[in-house]
């Protein structure tokens, strides 16, 4: 069970093979083909955010693809967090 001060961060978010009705949130410009969760990671720990990693999670949209999320601590906005994840993969 997620706090409500965490948010949580799929791939998918981040993945400029998906749609946005498919679960992309940033521009196709920001994003990266198939971004693997060991990559956001190392975006999230370069903002020093502090979080924990879920490997064998589903996303919802998805539920046939474990590939994990990472729960980080909400200290923003979730629009202005993934927006520096994504400029920084």
């Amino acid at each position: 069970m997620r706090n409500r001060d965490e948010i949580a961060l799929w791939p998918v978010y981040f993945d400029s093979t998906k749609t946005r009705s498919k679960g992309r949130k940033v521009s196709r410009k920001l994003a990266k083909p198939h971004p693997a969760l060991e990559m956001i990671e190392k975006a999230v720990k370069s903002l020093q955010i502090p979080y924990r990693v879920v490997p064998n999670a589903a996303h919802p949209r998805l539920p046939w693809e474990k590939r994990g999320l990472i729960l980080i601590k909400k200290v923003k906005s979730k629009n202005k967090i993934l927006k520096e994840i994504a400029s920084n993969l």
